[in-house]
């Protein structure tokens, strides 16, 4: 088989060459390359390919069209709604993920934009800089707030985990309750998470039901002063609306990792302008132990296809 590695995977090269080894040992070729969006290099690269590697760049039909060796996609990420599954479906091309990689990484960057957020972190580290004081900087504790998890499953459950650590009350909301989550988390309606939460996490997948899932209707259900944060996908939230919200103060703050799209960003983003709010490129998912574990599971699922017990199933 040749397998074919589109963009990096955040690991280094003597790691990289390690797993790669193990492929060619087994008979099979490997080739990696550099990121590149433009589909026409990424046709060039691909073309001959019976396994694609790929994390969270754009894979569309037309490139899944144009390889017609191509048997399975191998997605080093969560969701796959950068690639284009009916093309796969309709070319016969089987897809895995890998999940499970991030829970703590993401969990753990929540909690960071929470507490930066409350106490202020960006303004009084300027404020340092500059030779001043805190005065008039002096934020609050997430001990005793309530904090509403929008999207239970693994890493909220994992984010509801930490917060509930620190003393807080905990509220979820997801579509189906199994019944195997955590006991601390009470489950309520959307509209009822919404008007409790001091603080609102997002980790729900993209889909129909959750695009713009925060919009100026929803914020307005929102506690006045609360804060959002959005570690799962950009096109869940609004982004002119909930910067309308925070310029206007109706919302507190917000700490916002992901985007309509990738970055870089237009400059002119809204919310790159709006008040106290904390903006990151894409960064929740990836730490060092991450990305670590996030190579053993894609490899992993290499080994699994080619035996053929495909894990980690999307297609």
């Amino acid at each position: 088989m040749k397998i074919v590695l589109l963009e990096s995977l955040g690991i280094s090269q003597e790691i990289l060459d390690q797993y790669a080894q193990k492929l060619k040992a087994k008979g099979h070729t490997f080739e990696n390359y550099p990121k590149d969006t433009d589909p026409k290099v990424q046709i060039e690269h691909a073309k001959d390919a019976d396994i694609l590697m790929i994390a969270n760049m754009p894979l569309s039909g037309e490139v899944i069209r144009a390889c017609k060796n191509l048997k399975f996609i191998d997605v080093a990420f969560t969701g796959v709604d950068h690639v284009d599954l009916a093309a796969a479906k309709e070319m016969g091309v089987k897809v895995s993920n890998a999940a499970g990689y991030s829970t703590q990484a993401v969990a753990e960057i929540a909690l960071c934009m929470m507490l930066s957020l409350l106490r202020n972190i960006p303004q009084v580290e300027e404020r340092c800089r500059e030779g001043k004081t805190k005065d008039g900087l002096v934020g609050c504790e997430l001990r005793g707030k309530t904090v509403g998890i929008v999207g239970a499953g693994a890493i909220g459950c994992r984010t509801a985990e930490l917060c509930h650590a620190f003393g807080c009350k905990v509220l979820g909301y997801k579509r189906h309750v199994k019944g195997d989550e955590p006991s601390f988390i009470e489950f309520v309606s959307l509209d009822e998470l919404l008007s409790r939460s001091d603080i609102v996490s997002l980790h729900c997948p993209i889909n129909e039901d959750s695009k713009h899932l925060v919009n100026a209707q929803t914020i307005s259900k929102m506690k006045k002063g609360a804060y959002l944060i959005n570690t799962a996908r950009g096109p869940v939230v609004d982004s002119q609306a909930l910067a309308d919200a925070l310029n206007n103060g109706y919302l507190s703050g917000a700490g916002i990792d992901v985007f309509e799209k990738e970055p870089p960003l237009d400059t002119d983003h809204p919310l790159l302008h709006s008040k106290n709010t904390i903006v990151t490129p894409h960064v929740a998912f990836a730490s060092a132990e991450s990305m670590i574990a996030r190579a053993d599971i894609v490899f992993d699922n290499i080994e699994a296809f080619l035996s053929g017990n495909q894990k980690n199933i999307i297609l």
